[in-house]
């Protein structure tokens, strides 16, 4: 059974919530993981990206350090979890809050389809400020029979889907899109292409087209499922 607890930062400490009104609030930030019996891959560059993309005097004026600490040891050692750590903006003042969540089914392959609406995000650097666009175009691409949806930028190049970072192979090549291109910073990502590295796998960065990856294998990969083979 789904189980999601809800927490605010409040005078130095987590305080619990039945629920979390988001009238007239905005996420600026959000990072989320998986959790297995109390083990995270890349644990430490999900702080740094939720630290790193909230403003220094917000970052120090919330607290979001000691936050960041407390939720950290909140999580359950047991189980698997994928919770999410959020800075919501409401008018006038910031509020930190944690939402310890049972991780969803994960699967290992999935469908995509390019969505041809334009690009749906507002600041593509940040993960938090475009959730609910990018909840809103997977739903869209689900009546099609897709899982996710491939941005593309304007220019028509693949740079991501809409709930994870790409990766594709040219032979023995592990290929991604250019790294100047704007994007969430995929700790998943990341840390394939790290492990590629260490394996001695050569990686090249590519600016391609939808249909300049046809008959490669790509990847779509993300905190929750990992790397998932796009079968379609």
């Amino acid at each position: 059974m789904s189980q999601t607890s809800i927490y605010r930062w409040h005078g130095g400490e987590l305080v619990a919530l039945d629920y979390c009104d988001m009238t007239d609030t905005a996420i600026e930030v959000a990072d989320s993981w998986l959790v297995v019996d109390g083990t995270v891959l890349g644990l430490e560059l999900h702080r740094s990206r939720f630290l790193g993309s909230i403003p220094p005097d917000v970052r120090e004026s919330t607290g979001a350090d000691a936050f960041w600490a407390a939720a950290i040891a909140a999580l359950p050692r047991d189980g698997e979890w994928f919770p999410r750590v959020e800075l919501q903006r409401r008018p006038g003042s910031y509020l930190l809050v944690l939402r310890v969540r049972s991780a969803p089914e994960r699967t290992t392959g999935l469908a995509v389809t390019t969505w041809s609406e334009g690009d749906p995000r507002t600041v593509p650097g940040t993960k938090g400020p475009d959730l609910d666009a990018m909840t809103r175009i997977r739903t869209a691409v689900q009546a099609l029979g897709a899982t996710e949806a491939i941005i593309t930028m304007a220019e028509g190049y693949v740079v991501e889907d809409s709930h994870g970072g790409l990766l594709w192979w040219r032979g023995d090549i592990l290929c991604g899109p250019p790294s100047e291109f704007p994007r969430i910073d995929s700790v998943t990502v990341r840390t394939v292409l790290t492990l590629a590295a260490a394996m001695g796998v050569e990686t090249y960065e590519e600016a391609v087209t939808p249909p300049e990856l046809a008959g490669t294998e790509l990847w779509s990969l993300n905190a929750l499922h990992g790397i998932r083979i796009v079968t379609d």
